[in-house]
């Protein structure tokens, strides 16, 4: 009987995403319109699955303590009925569509733009290095403005640095916190509220830079610093050295080689997110690609992206190399 009574409450469950999944979402997807019988198949299918792996929904409910399926199997089954659920969920929300995507009149468009793209327009070679120009340089001062602030806040952000007392843990969180808020936010969310702070131009993308990079190299740092061979700050601590001795003479040497690994190649994201800033304000090649696609003019923007390509492309052969002799 509780046999019969599990099959009827796994039939049910079974029938319900059945019917979910070929009369609301399969129709949704595909435009297919599924005949009502065949949701018998798929629900026999589901409690077969079921007692075949030992993970009958029906027998947790209805079986003794004892005669239940292994939770570690019912988890198992409800996480793949899950995870396939998310699945289904996210292609509906996001409205993914194949026959959209190679339609012939999509795919006609999309000629249009890659053609007009791979033919460049060189007339605009000037304009376009002077824009690079300033995104590499906007990229470089965020980088050299925000390295200081990073190194001196990255040791109050270290949990083994910040372990004197009540009010050094209170500082470390608080920091933590506010760290991870001004990570949070993209630099293009910055890049807005420095545009409107300061003006449009490179001058705001850079402090949209700072902050974003101040917030990444001082979570790296602090993560170097926790990371620290403790034998030296214990050898220089017992030597009666003070406590700002111990962090110059035991910490840092320990740390300057990732340091610098880490500021370099921060300095070659800068230059690509220097790219993407400048279409919300932030000056450089962004705001003269985000004009040119504006107008839709795609062979000069087609010039502007090899640009780009070939700028990021050099900068991260050379960060790569750097980054290599460091270690």
């Amino acid at each position: 009987m509780k046999s019969f009574f599990a099959f009827v409450l796994d039939a049910l469950l079974g029938t319900a995403v059945a019917a979910m999944l070929q009369l609301i979402i399969l129709p949704e997807l595909t435009g297919w319109t599924m005949p009502p019988l065949s949701i018998v198949p798929t629900t026999l299918l589901w409690v077969a699955i079921g007692l075949w792996r030992n993970a009958s929904i029906g027998l947790l409910f209805v079986s003794d303590k004892n005669e239940r399926p292994l939770p570690s199997s019912v988890r198992a089954h409800m996480g793949w009925i899950a995870f396939c659920t998310s699945i289904v969920a996210g292609w509906i929300v996001t409205d993914v569509s194949p026959i959209e995507f190679f339609s012939s009149e999509g795919l006609k468009g999309a000629g249009r733009i890659f053609g007009a793209l791979f033919t460049p327009e060189f007339d605009v070679v000037g304009p376009a290095l002077d824009a690079m120009v300033v995104t590499v340089f906007t990229a470089l001062m965020a980088t050299i403005v925000a390295v200081p602030m990073s190194f001196l806040l990255s040791f109050a952000a270290a949990r083994n640095v910040m372990n004197g007392g009540t009010h050094e843990r209170v500082i470390y969180i608080l920091l933590r916190a506010l760290l991870n808020i001004m990570r949070s936010m993209e630099p293009i969310i910055w890049a807005i509220i420095f545009s409107v702070w300061v003006g449009i131009g490179p001058f705001a993308g850079m402090l949209a830079l700072v902050v974003h990079t101040v917030a990444s190299l001082t979570k790296q740092y602090s993560e170097q610093i926790e990371d620290v061979n403790h034998g030296p700050l214990e050898a220089i601590s017992a030597t009666g050295a003070k406590r700002l001795q111990v962090l110059w003479f035991a910490i840092v040497p320990q740390c300057v080689i990732p340091f610098l690994s880490f500021t370099i190649y921060r300095w070659d994201i800068n230059v690509r997110m220097a790219t993407i800033i400048g279409f919300v304000g932030g000056g450089g090649i962004g705001t003269l690609l985000t004009q040119y696609q504006g107008l839709a003019k795609y062979n000069e923007v087609g010039t502007l992206v090899i640009l780009i390509t070939l700028v990021v492309w050099i900068l991260d052969v050379v960060s790569a190399r750097v980054r290599e002799a460091l270690r």
